[in-house]
């Protein structure tokens, strides 16, 4: 009689050797496994996998390594029409492996083989031995990431270019999820909280928590991480107004997900969900490279859905958490396709597979890396005294325009919180830069003091108003 061999069995095998791509021996797989079956068992069950060429042997006896199957190493190119109101093609280059899982997900689910949550994909995955990035990979993105002010405070390279930041990966991040707003619509609704007619609500509530999300990872750059504080707060912004139940914002779920066009069905038991969420969490904390850090984030998060909705979403911008800490230029998905970025996460939900997630992550970073990089040149170096007083000078000018004060209003007011919050040495500088910020403010400039459109346009008024 053959012996039955449990799918979640073999899957526990090939999820070992998925994320050893220089292959792994016998031994090496039974000290992977949480639970190793005796020795005899464990060869039959590697046996049946490579003989229905799930896996491939390498070398014979003890020695013998098992690796998943490979594909060609030379690298193709995608070009697939994104920019619909130009038909421009963006090249994208995709490994072998990324061109193969495009094909298996983009047959007809009802030719795909339905899965469940996986955990062996996350129990696996050793932080700092194991990698979804070669070290080639990782060396090439810190080189182009890099700036020039790696010991300044977390969050510097970020705040330098934080108002490009907040229009881009708001746009870039929302055009993912299929939200209609163009990026000029974007750029109107975050500088002056304009809404573009005859659009859907929720479109410009999509992009006005990302907003939010952004700032927050910004302004607090030093204290987030992937923690529960963090990740939970960044769903609660990006989520908000948004999920039928209120209450669901910032937590995790406690029901049932469906797919959209996928034949994967996550995890449905609130134990497991938060179990596995505290995992991705200690596992994401221990990796030291910032980049795989990221990668990470991108493929585990929305594989678990640990929330009702907005998973992919929370993913991206945790991407950003290790770059923004770090003083790394940040991913804004610029260009991406979204046919692209659907058939990758699908890669990881049906096949467990990275590669063309990896691929689109590769690309989008170097072409974030370099838009960042020239923003930031043409900026100039940053003043170091507004870069050391940046938190003090924007709570100045919000209490300001909060206050709806008029020039002579706000002149009193700057020199006794400056007198009372400023040492003396510092006094007369930090007054001429608090003025010089309220003279420069304008319609296009006043979000990232944090008012609202209408906070603004009363002080406006007030602040536009001769002395009789």
């Amino acid at each position: 009689m053959v012996r039955r061999i449990r799918e979640e069995d073999l899957q526990a095998i090939e999820g070992a050797v998925r994320i050893h791509p220089e292959g792994m021996t016998a031994q090496q797989i039974a000290e992977a496994l949480d639970d190793a079956p005796p020795r005899r068992t464990l060869q039959y069950r590697i046996k049946s996998l490579v003989d229905s060429k799930r896996l491939n042997m390498e070398g014979s006896g003890r020695w013998a390594r098992y690796r998943m199957p490979q594909f060609r190493t030379i690298r193709a190119y995608a070009l697939i029409a994104e920019d619909k109101g130009t038909g421009n093609l963006v090249g994208l280059p995709l490994s072998s492996a990324g061109v193969e899982i495009r094909a298996r997900v983009q047959q007809p689910a009802t030719a795909r083989i339905p899965v469940g949550y996986d955990r062996s994909f996350l129990d696996s995955y050793r932080p700092n031995a194991t990698f979804y990035l070669s070290e080639a990979e990782r060396s090439r993105l810190r080189e182009i990431g890099n700036a020039p002010i790696a010991d300044e405070p977390a969050g510097t390279y970020a705040k330098q270019i934080l108002n490009r930041l907040l229009i881009d990966l708001s746009w870039n991040s929302s055009r993912l999820e299929g939200n209609t707003y163009s990026l000029l619509d974007t750029a109107r609704l975050i500088e002056a909280g304009e809404e573009a007619e005859g659009r859907d609500r929720r479109d410009a509530q999509m992009i006005i928590n990302h907003k939010e999300a952004i700032a927050f990872l910004v302004d607090t750059a030093g204290d987030i991480g992937f923690d529960r504080y963090t990740i939970l707060n960044l769903h609660a912004a990006l989520a908000d107004n948004l999920l039928p139940d209120p209450d669901a914002a910032g937590r995790l779920r406690r029901s049932g997900v469906g797919i959209a066009f996928s034949v994967f069905h996550p995890l449905e038991v609130p134990q497991l969900i938060e179990e596995c969420f505290d995992q991705i969490l200690a596992k994401a904390s221990l990796i030291d490279d910032p980049f795989e850090q990221a990668l990470f984030a991108m493929v585990q998060f929305p594989y678990l859905q640990p929330f009702e909705d907005v998973n992919k979403r929370v993913s991206r911008l945790a991407a950003n958490i290790p770059l923004v800490k770090a003083n790394l230029a940040p991913l804004s998905f610029e260009d991406v396709p979204r046919e692209l970025y659907t058939e990758a996460v699908l890669g990881v939900y049906e096949l467990n597979r990275v590669e063309l997630l990896r691929d689109a992550f590769v690309w989008a970073y170097e072409r974030s890396a370099r838009r960042y990089g020239a923003i930031r040149q043409s900026l100039g170096e940053p003043d170091p005294f507004r870069m050391r007083h940046r938190t003090e000078i924007r709570t100045l000018v919000s209490d300001v325009v909060r206050g709806g004060m008029d020039k002579g209003g706000a002149s009193d007011h700057i020199a006794a919180w400056v007198e009372q919050h400023v040492d003396e040495p510092e006094r007369e500088r930090f007054c001429e830069v608090a003025e010089r910020e309220l003279l420069s403010l304008h319609s296009g400039n006043f979000a990232r003091y944090r008012v609202t459109p209408g906070e603004f346009a009363a002080w406006h008024e007030a602040w536009q108003q001769r002395k009789a």
